[in-house]
């Protein structure tokens, strides 16, 4: 593995070693050769980007560090070893891409109601501003610490503290965790970044040398104008985006209503754009404005395929962006820049949070998932290198800085996890002298309950035990005497009335908790009745090559599924004697079936060997 990672890190290094401008001279050639020209070029330029997409990626992939990183080196090597016209002019390239992250804003905007976003404010407006001045002043007083004059140092410092609302999101979405607290927090400082880029773009205006003699009613001309669009965007879409929705629908027609939702996001995109603000502002609130429509759903699965493709190409093209020279010129300083960098904002991220009341755990994994710089550093960049406020070697560093941040974003996951231990189970002083049950169940979770329930609505005396601190103190809102223990020990279980009890059912949610529990209460108390819950036919195979009896191990969802195909059957016309035949049919069949592989994995321990050794069946005509 490390080999294979070295090999892929030390890819473009090679092949700059080993003649790539021979190559570059070479594809010129080839132009010259095959007559390519125009469309046919173009097509030929997509091609080789795509095809370097699908070798980098399934290997960033395979090494588990990502698909960004993948793509940014895909990027990285066409700009060695391509000589097309991306590789030429990567801005141009970056600019039109930047057209994935529109997408991705929108499609965020669909999930925000405005109600939900007015709810939101407070941690917009409020953490959001305060945790960009804090990331923004330390980076700042670092980069005065280097020597940087104080105005460029300001810009270095703002384009640094700005965090990848792609990478940030595309995480969050990745571990669906959208509407957790985590989620919700760092969506908002996302939105609030996506703000702060017009008033920063402003300031690069009135810093630079061209923009000394600005005044303050061009400033407030400009705010007003980003204003009066921003509202005329929301009356648009509170208005005219429904109905006009309403009546593309009725042409049945599923392109116009794909060319209409992208319709949609470049007009919002142009009015933002239009007044100075940004394109993805605009998208985010068309977005916003449709996420009541009824169409919303529809408009998703629309936009979706384009984001993917977008957001691929996007950091493709930041990987062509990257000045290979200006980076191996500086290597040392970016190579110290970057741990630096992204530990001050690290640590911005984090006191701020705390500060608002964030609980350490949560404040720590936003201080990691937001470390990184972001693509919008690239737009402030470019605007101050432009506006000769930023020399062109410097900006290249920041640039590569903004970059390598990105690429080392993908795991940051991961060393959150090593960083942050997992807590000690909370234990609770229990006391067994009531556990004197006829029924012992081990695992009070959502099956537990269920299986408790006729049982104590009958009188019969049931003892529960569970592990779960947090779970028992909810039972004793609903006057449920639950034991703390752990069920995978021989004596806890004999404290908890193992030995005396008939009947014990093992209704915990893991399946290898559920087969240590079995392995010991057939050890130990074999007296007891034992029955089991099964996580799915795998899990039921290896409860019965423990011992548990074919009739005494129960899938979760069977018997739910079973009913639900039951009612399906009735829905579409079946009388209920028919209905109920079938049912009872495909039981029979499922259990005679069920004993086959019990006996033909019998001998098997292993989940992978007993997957081996069960042959699916078709139902289909039975």
């Amino acid at each position: 593995m490390k080999s294979a990672l070295s090999a892929l890190c030390a890819l473009p290094v090679l092949l700059t070693a080993t003649g790539a401008p021979a190559f570059a001279a070479e594809a010129e050639n080839a132009r010259s050769m095959f007559g390519l020209v125009g469309m046919e070029l173009a097509f030929l330029e997509a091609l080789a980007l795509i095809a370097l997409a699908c070798i980098f990626v399934p290997i960033s992939r395979a090494l588990g560090l990502g698909t960004v990183i993948g793509y940014l080196v895909a990027g990285v090597v066409a700009g060695i070893v391509l000589a097309i016209s991306f590789t030429r002019d990567p801005g141009e390239l970056l600019h039109f891409a930047e057209f994935g992250v529109v997408l991705f804003l929108f499609v965020i905007g669909l999930e925000f109601r405005p109600a939900r976003l007015w709810e939101m404010r407070g941690t917009i407006f409020g953490r959001g501003l305060v945790q960009v001045m804090v990331c923004a002043a330390l980076l700042t007083a670092a980069a005065l610490l280097v020597g940087l004059e104080w105005r460029v140092a300001l810009i270095v410092g703002l384009g640094l503290a700005l965090s990848s609302t792609a990478l940030v999101m595309r995480g969050i979405d990745d571990g669906g965790e959208r509407n957790s607290v985590f989620g919700q927090t760092a969506f908002a400082i996302l939105l609030f970044e996506d703000l702060a880029i017009v008033p920063f773009l402003l300031l690069v205006t009135l810093l630079a040398p061209s923009g000394e003699e600005a005044s303050l009613a061009d400033s407030l001309q400009a705010t007003a104008i980003g204003i009066g669009a921003i509202t005329a965007l929301i009356l648009i879409g509170r208005y005219a985006l429904d109905p006009i929705f309403r009546i593309i629908a009725r042409t049945r027609t599923p392109e116009l209503m794909t060319a209409a939702a992208l319709g949609v996001v470049v007009f919002a995109a142009l009015i933002m754009a239009a007044a100075g603000l940004s394109y993805a502002m605009g998208a985010f609130i068309a977005g916003v404005m449709l996420a009541e429509s009824s169409y919303r759903h529809e408009v998703e699965a629309d936009i979706e395929p384009f984001r993917g493709l977008f957001m691929g190409l996007f950091f493709v093209a930041v990987g062509l962006s990257l000045d290979l020279r200006a980076v191996a010129d500086n290597w040392l300083i970016i190579l110290l820049a970057v741990p630096i960098t992204v530990a001050l904002k690290g640590l911005g991220a984090y006191v701020v949070n705390r500060a608002f009341g964030t609980p350490h755990p949560i404040a720590l994994r936003i201080a990691f998932a937001m470390g990184q710089h972001g693509e919008f550093g690239f737009v402030l960049f470019a605007a101050a290198s432009s506006a000769l406020l930023l020399p062109q070697e410097l900006s290249s560093i920041v640039v590569a800085i903004v970059t390598l941040s990105m690429a080392l974003s993908s795991q940051a996951d991961r060393a959150y996890r090593l960083v942050v231990r997992q807590p000690a189970r909370e234990t609770i002083d229990e006391d067994y002298t009531d556990a004197e049950g006829s029924v012992l169940i081990i695992g009070f979770g959502r099956v537990g309950q269920l299986v408790a329930q006729p049982l104590l609505a009958e009188g019969v005396s049931v003892t529960l035990l569970d592990h779960d601190a947090d779970r028992i103190r909810e039972a004793k809102r609903f006057n449920e005497r639950v034991h703390f223990g752990d069920g995978t020990r021989a004596d806890v279980l004999a404290a908890a009335g193992a030995e005396t009890a008939k009947v014990i059912v093992v209704a915990t949610d893991d399946p290898d908790t559920t087969l240590k529990i079995v392995k010991i209460v057939h050890r130990k108390f074999p007296n007891a009745k034992l029955l089991a819950r099964a996580h799915d036919r795998i899990h039921a195979v290896r409860l019965a090559g423990e011992g548990v009896p074919n009739d005494a191990i129960l899938r979760e969802t069977w018997l739910s599924a079973l009913a639900l195909g039951g009612l399906t059957l009735r829905a579409l016309g079946y009388a209920d004697g028919d209905a109920d035949d079938v049912i009872a049919r495909l039981r029979k069949r499922d259990s005679e079936r069920l004993a086959e592989q019990i006996t033909a994995a019998r001998d098997e321990s292993e989940r992978a060997q007993i997957v081996a050794a069960i042959t699916p069946e078709p139902v289909r005509g039975r």
